[in-house]
């Protein structure tokens, strides 16, 4: 018969290596699709350029939005990782890892609904005549609520990806390079800021958004990876 304590680190293992799993091919998905879908607006702009007031854009749907899919679907599984971080979490640890799911659930919050607005509103929106405040909102405006909402989430995201840090405090190679990833993760998100400001100022545009989501993205798979070999030895 099985007691409740062996129930309990079933349950552990089998959503945590899931979550984990699936947060990387989820990150990975994310990541490439965005990749091959460039910018047609800001200083990385390609091929044909679309200006302000962006209303010359709904020939980009869906495809320049198909990204934005697995994205949200990212976001949430993050939600249920870092709940399975902290439940793996000793005592002591449980501290630090409340708090990360406390950013988790903040960061998860804000991409979600930043994602959600854009493939529900603007194309309805464009269809319909009605582009007024459109550029404030669509992802095209290199300075736009968008991005803005974007480099928040993934920078709180950075924040609750430190603090599960101290929760991998065992010995091993695997526990080891949890912690320096969360650790390295966060401390590149915030010289990215620091550096991007630094150089451009206001006017970095969209820069600091992509430099940030990108070391998210290698963080999360990394994580992903290793945490699915962690709970799996549970």
């Amino acid at each position: 018969m099985i007691n409740g304590k062996d129930k309990a680190d079933f349950k552990l293992k089998t959503i945590g290596m899931t979550s984990s799993i699936v947060l990387s091919v989820l990150t990975v998905l994310t990541f490439a699709i965005a990749i091959c879908t460039p910018p047609i607006s800001g200083p990385f702009a390609t091929g044909t350029i679309t200006t302000y007031p962006y209303t010359d854009i709904i020939s980009r749907f869906p495809r320049d939005y198909f990204w934005m899919y697995p994205a949200m679907a990212l976001v949430l599984v993050f939600i249920i990782y870092g709940v399975c971080v902290h439940r793996y979490a000793c005592s002591e640890k449980k501290l630090y890892s409340h708090i990360g799911v406390m950013f988790a659930v903040l960061a998860s919050g804000i991409l979600f609904v930043d994602y959600f607005l854009q493939v529900t509103v603007i194309q309805q929106s464009l269809l319909n005549g009605e582009t007024e405040a459109l550029a404030l909102l669509t992802q095209y405006n290199p300075h736009g609520i968008f991005i803005a909402l974007e480099e928040a989430g993934y920078l709180l995201l950075s924040f609750s990806i430190l603090f599960f840090a101290p929760v991998f405090t065992q010995k091993g190679w695997l526990s080891n390079t949890l912690r320096w990833t969360c650790v390295v993760g966060f401390i590149l998100s915030i010289a990215a800021l620091g550096v991007i400001t630094f150089v451009y100022g206001i006017q970095r545009e969209y820069i600091f958004e992509i430099a940030v989501i990108s070391i998210d993205f290698i963080v999360l798979i990394i994580l992903g990876i290793l945490s699915g070999i962690l709970f799996k030895r549970i």
